[in-house]
């Protein structure tokens, strides 16, 4: 498949890391109001692509591909631990590719939102404010205790990793939940940012299962929690439909322990509402930054 995708740069962070970072679009002038994207654990850049595609009329996009994520690889000897995602989104916000007058909105989803918080928490006001869709952030014994039971993590190293082709890993994943609930651009923009293409035309994930197996155990050590009380930014949480076992049980908790924060409740929605349902959340983001720029 033919795919040039969004312009790529990099961003060196800790441990040295070579971050890459996805600009999504946006108007020339360095002026502009930046949206920063974070995603959530195993996914990367790309999937924010359609809901970026609504915003850079007015807003310049930048997205992050996390550590171990998307094309940004984990140098021997880097870990995986939430914090070095926060110091990963602190990398990009102090880098070149931002200018100091411009103002930044993150949004992030799932851990993404975590990361954002730490971030937050690092620089204070250069989040000028956070929308965070279910993200993990949750008081103490919320979650499963480091190095305990972890369904997740266990799922993660069942993951298959290869695939005869891109299309083949997309037919797959559009069958089965739960990523068949995605948008098709968001479905595609996982596939091709996250699958690398081999020698032989198979195409192997770029977050290998052990990765993604260790982010998600690391999840409850993350420290989002212990800074949330610290945030002054305005701070919208958005919370997804009820699930048996999904996050948005955090969102009402979170919501109390920030000091500037509303929540948002979209039933309609699951887990994955940014890339179910791109296009209505960006309106809502879009909401969001005026009135509170």
């Amino acid at each position: 498949m033919d795919d040039d995708g969004p312009t790529m740069l990099r961003v060196p962070s800790t441990g040295g890391v070579e971050l890459a970072v996805h600009d999504l679009g946006g108007p020339p002038s360095h002026t502009a109001p930046v949206v920063l994207f974070a995603h959530a654990t195993g996914l990367n850049a790309r999937v924010w692509e359609p809901m970026a595609a609504a915003l850079r009329d007015r807003f310049s996009c930048l997205a992050v591909d996390f550590r171990g994520h998307g094309l940004s690889e984990l140098p021997e000897g880097a870990d995986v631990e939430w914090p070095r995602m926060g110091e990963d989104v602190e990398a990009v916000l102090c880098s070149e590719l931002i200018a100091p007058e411009q103002p930044v909105h993150g949004v992030g989803h799932s851990m993404g939102g975590a990361a954002l918080v730490l971030a937050a928490s690092a620089t204070g006001p250069r989040l000028r404010s956070l929308w965070l869709y279910e993200p993990i952030i949750a008081g103490p014994g919320l979650m499963p205790a480091t190095g305990g039971d972890n369904p997740l993590a266990e799922g993660a190293l069942r993951r298959r990793a290869s695939f005869p082709s891109y299309e083949a890993a997309y037919e797959n994943y559009s069958s089965k939940p739960p990523l068949n609930e995605l948008a098709p651009d968001a479905l595609w923009g996982y596939v091709l940012g996250g699958f690398a293409e081999q020698p032989d035309g198979t195409v192997t994930l770029r977050c290998t299962p052990s990765t993604e197996a260790a982010v998600f155990r690391a999840a409850p050590a993350s420290g989002a929690w212990d800074v949330a009380a610290t945030l002054t930014q305005p701070t919208e949480v958005v919370s997804g439909r009820e699930e048996a076992f999904g996050p948005g049980s955090y969102a009402p908790l979170l919501v109390a322990e920030l000091a500037n924060a509303r929540l948002l409740e979209r039933g309609d929605l699951g887990h994955f509402g940014p890339l179910e349902d791109p296009g209505g959340l960006a309106l809502d983001v879009e909401h969001w930054i005026d009135s509170n720029s």
